[in-house]
């Protein structure tokens, strides 16, 4: 296939609009193709290559790996998005010349068991929130920290992605039900739960001060300015208190999330019961939470393994 830098840069944003109709993909993740698209687009141009096929971008990853030197990770997520819109050229000029024909089996990720805090960590964590909360000393502090435990409290008690939680609404909490809609990957909506008393408190104790500013955003927690709170000030909360509170630093407000799915299992709970309030499109993503539910494994062992009854000292 010819090489026209021109067509190669529209081909581009024609596929980001087909991704955006056809798989209703969000706007983080359009970028995150575009972005990957755009750097082959460019090596391309610095390569001056005039002919694109599937020793070319063979050439390419072999670039990413040995010269760029990219983690595993990074290759992996260019991979998917070169070879899918390698397809859509194929489709769109009606070649019969593949342009992607290797496998991603150089390219896979070392197996990475999800980081989860433990029990102590996450009452430390909530408890300095709770703690900067009653020792506000003025009004806007007050709101601030009110604001900043509610957050924590849902990112641990429902099992959030930091996303989820910025997006929400103040009409998505339904105070006499004490449900949450959440606003899931891939506009997906489901609702949860909120099982404990002390945390719907919070919740509602929250609603009642937000009032107090006269906002003009539905965002149920809005930034400093008023406006809708992103996902780096989400994270950006999640850094502070955990900070104060001294907990492991390489955690991230992510492992609230895993640490929410783990204590499920190790309570008991059914996989597709804790992949349904994840909000995982597929059990396979659930499961590597097994992994790391380490008093399952041990109930399992000590009722199933044959050495227990072998009677030998």
């Amino acid at each position: 296939m010819l090489v026209d830098m021109k067509q190669l840069a529209q081909d581009i944003q024609n596929f980001r609009k087909e991704l955006k109709v056809e798989r209703n993909l969000s706007e983080h993740t359009l970028q995150a193709y575009e972005c990957d698209l755009c750097d082959f687009r460019r090596w391309i141009g610095e390569t001056r290559t005039q002919i694109l096929n599937d020793k070319v971008t063979l050439q390419y990853f072999n670039y990413l790996q040995d010269e760029r030197r990219l983690s595993a990770r990074s290759i992996r997520r260019k991979y998917v998005s070169i070879r899918q819109f390698a397809q859509y050229l194929e489709e769109q000029y009606d070649t019969h010349e593949k342009l992607f024909q290797f496998s991603s089996r150089k390219f896979q990720m070392p197996k990475r068991l999800p980081k989860t805090l433990a029990k102590s960590e996450i009452q430390m964590l909530l408890q300095t929130a709770t703690t900067a909360f009653q020792n506000a000393e003025s009004e806007y502090q007050n709101w601030i920290t009110l604001r900043d435990m509610c957050i924590l409290e849902l990112l641990f008690s429902l099992g959030l992605r930091v996303g989820e939680a910025a997006a929400l609404n103040v009409e998505d909490y339904r105070e006499e039900e004490r449900s949450v809609l959440i606003h899931g990957k891939g506009n997906k909506e489901r609702i949860l739960f909120l099982s404990s008393e002390a945390v719907s408190h919070k919740i509602s104790t929250w609603l009642r001060i937000r009032t107090t500013r006269k906002l003009k955003d539905s965002a149920l927690f809005p930034s400093r300015l008023g406006k809708r709170m992103s996902v780096y000030g989400v994270e950006n909360i999640f850094s502070k208190y955990q900070k104060v509170a001294r907990i492991d630093p390489h955690a991230t407000a992510h492992s609230l999330r895993h640490s929410f799915a783990t204590q499920l299992l190790n309570n008991g709970a059914g996989i597709r019961d804790v992949q349904e309030l994840l909000g995982h499109s597929s059990i396979v993503t659930t499961q590597i939470y097994t992994e790391i539910s380490l008093n399952r494994k041990r109930e399992v062992l000590m009722k199933y393994n044959g050495r227990n009854d072998l009677g030998i000292e």
